[in-house]
């Protein structure tokens, strides 16, 4: 049986549809709270849709609560871990350091008690190291626990080292590493989190951008590289999934296309960002407000990071399916959804 945490989320939900086209059983585990309709909603489109959405078992449980949770593994042979908690702001550090590292630790014991034979990680490109002089960021390009890392990558960092201590107990594990995953995401709420808000900040209007460069990679992409190594004779590996290296300026002029809004004109320059995250942390201390720009969310939007796929187009034959047509879809969808 297989066994699928966050699976309410972007790549969990589009985890299961596929899933679901197999004869496996699957159990899903959610939070309190999670839209469980939002994807059954993803099921709706025929009665065999419907039929495989009843064949998931879901288990409301908390990857934090190991009692509770501990259920959710009885005849487990395989687990994907996609659940995590997605960040940047300085002050949400506890709590992803219990989701993100504590909670994959959790998923990476019961899986050593329980027998599982393989566990697939979804990780993320902000753990690996960086691009010096615009070289290609690879599966060998390491972490540097020197430079300054953000909150979110800090503690995914550090759920990846609980899985490798699995391999090391005798689990087998594959890590996948992807960039921005973008992608319909299910239900409404789905485009208030994510890179699904994306669509929304755009479609409310943006005049700025900066040259920063990052990787993007459709979520049906990402899911078919999951189950594929999840089905292979690959373990304890990490993969990089990543379709194109974009800068933020491209990434919102083809969002901006794909909702019917301009697109943004006016360019940031780098010095900038050393004035507006000071702003915006003054602004947080007078007002009690989240933050929106922390000092290292600032030195992101202007670093150009690239990252290689090569390993992973090679171990599955793998094509990645154009963003931009990725965009357009998401585009439509998001109209729709605001207009229901």
């Amino acid at each position: 049986m297989i066994l699928v945490t966050g699976g309410t989320g972007l790549v969990g939900s589009r985890l299961l549809y596929a899933l679901t086209r197999k004869e496996e059983k699957i159990r899903a585990v959610y939070r309190k709270g999670s839209d469980v309709d939002a994807v059954a909603a993803m099921f709706s489109g025929s009665a065999e849709d419907r039929v495989r959405f009843d064949r998931i078992e879901w288990v409301e449980a908390d990857i934090i609560d190991v009692p509770a949770f501990s259920d959710a593994f009885s005849g487990i042979s395989h687990v994907y871990h996609a659940a995590a908690l997605i960040s940047f702001d300085p002050s949400d550090y506890t709590a992803l350091k219990k989701i993100n590292t504590e909670g994959t630790a959790n998923v990476v014991n019961l899986c050593l008690v329980h027998g599982v034979k393989k566990m697939c990680y979804v990780s993320s490109v902000a753990t690996l190291g960086k691009s010096i002089g615009g070289a290609l960021i690879t599966e060998e390009t390491h972490w540097n626990t020197e430079s300054e890392n953000n909150v979110y990558a800090i503690t995914k960092y550090g759920a990846e080292m609980e899985v490798w201590r699995g391999s090391q107990e005798g689990l087998e594990v594959v890590i996948v590493n992807p960039g921005i995953v973008l992608g319909v995401p299910p239900g409404k709420k789905g485009w208030e989190k994510g890179s699904g808000k994306l669509f929304r900040q755009v479609y409310k209007g943006i005049d700025y951008y900066t040259h920063g460069v990052t990787g993007y990679v459709d979520v049906e992409d990402v899911v078919a590289i999951l189950i594929g190594l999840m089905d292979s004779g690959v373990k304890n590996e990490r993969f990089i999934a990543v379709a194109e290296n974009l800068s933020f300026k491209e990434v919102l002029t083809m969002v901006a296309a794909s909702v019917g809004k301009k697109a943004p004109r006016k360019e940031v320059p780098a010095w900038a960002f050393k004035w507006l995250w000071r702003l915006d942390w003054l602004k947080s201390k007078i007002t009690g407000r989240k933050r929106k720009l922390s000092r290292l969310m600032a030195a992101t939007a202007t670093a150009k990071n690239l990252y290689s796929s090569a390993k992973i187009r090679e171990e599955l034959v793998l094509e990645f399916k154009p963003l931009s047509r990725t965009i357009e879809h998401a585009g439509k969808e998001y109209l729709s959804a605001i207009r229901e």
